[in-house]
């Protein structure tokens, strides 16, 4: 079982960085059919490491909590981790970067910290393990710095959300290299319209998960209560335990058809901009607003 689990691995990281050199290309056919064999293979990697835990069996006692199975992760015993993972949280074996990555793919949208941090505690942490949103301030730093040095040497980096306006960094925003620009971009309706989607692909996760996982139907119904329709009946409001998925899906994406061309339009054409005005750098983590100097006439 491990030879195979390796190989998805691999093959996973192979596709990531064909993704980003097709993005890069503009090639939106070849992007669009990377990325549909990349959550494939994903889904195939999820797949594996649950056969895994099933053959292996319960985790020996050791006094803490079970090791949660991450791929290319040390066991313990095998020394401590290198720097280039970035920070390891305390209790858990996953650098907070690829908890990052982890939470972003599943919301699919540029995301503020504290949402990211939930997103892996409900459905990626285990106890004792959970992603501290103030452990993220200075993540994107560190990623412009690393993708400086070796431009495109990692899969992906985590990057700038970029304002449509100015194309600069969107405050609070943490997106992903391997993303088009127009999925990285902020116009004004992109708020709601992002919200709207990571409602839906947070629902479509809830609806694979046991009933009962408390964390889970939390999350859910924070985002369907601002959601008009996504709760169901009125008296449904104040139980997060009877917030239905299917119903979440349905009311978000009801009113995310709304804003969802308006919204399209903006962001392409913030994009060509960004591809005519920005580098590389610039492109992932935005360009610097410069204030003028001189007198007011």
């Amino acid at each position: 079982m491990p030879e195979p689990v390796d190989l998805l691995e691999r093959r996973i990281d192979a596709l990531r960085a064909e993704i980003r050199r097709a993005v890069a290309a503009r090639d939106t056919a070849r992007t669009r059919g990377l990325r549909a064999e990349l959550r494939t293979a994903e889904r195939a990697w999820e797949q594996a490491i649950t056969d895994l835990a099933e053959e292996t069996g319960p985790a020996e006692e050791t006094g803490g909590e079970p090791v949660e199975v991450v791929p290319g992760v040390r066991v313990p015993g095998d020394g401590p981790p290198t720097r280039s993972g970035g920070a390891m949280p305390s209790g858990s074996l996953v650098p907070v970067r690829e908890q990052v990555h982890h939470a972003l793919t599943l919301l699919s949208v540029p995301a503020a910290p504290k949402l990211i941090a939930e997103v892996h505690a409900a459905f990626f942490g285990a106890p004792g393990t959970g992603l501290a949103a103030n452990r993220l301030t200075h993540l994107r730093r560190d990623e412009k710095r690393s993708f400086e040095t070796a431009p495109y040497a990692r899969p992906y980096h985590l990057c700038a959300a970029l304002t449509a306006a100015h194309l600069a960094p969107a405050r609070g925003l943490i997106a992903v290299s391997t993303w088009s620009l127009e999925r990285r971009i902020v116009g004004p309706l992109s708020p709601r319209v992002d919200f709207l989607t990571a409602a839906v692909r947070v629902a479509q996760r809830a609806g694979t998960v046991p009933d009962g996982n408390v964390p889970v139907t939390r999350l859910l119904w924070r985002f369907a209560t601002n959601i008009p329709g996504a709760t169901g009946s009125p008296g449904m409001f104040d139980r997060h335990d009877t917030v239905d998925p299917q119903t979440v899906i349905r009311a978000a994406e009801a009113e995310r058809a709304v804003h969802a061309d308006a919204d399209r339009t903006q962001r392409a054409a913030a994009a060509d901009r960004a591809r005519r005005q920005l580098d590389d750098v610039q492109q992932l983590f935005g360009s610097t607003l410069r204030t003028l100097q001189g007198k007011m006439a």
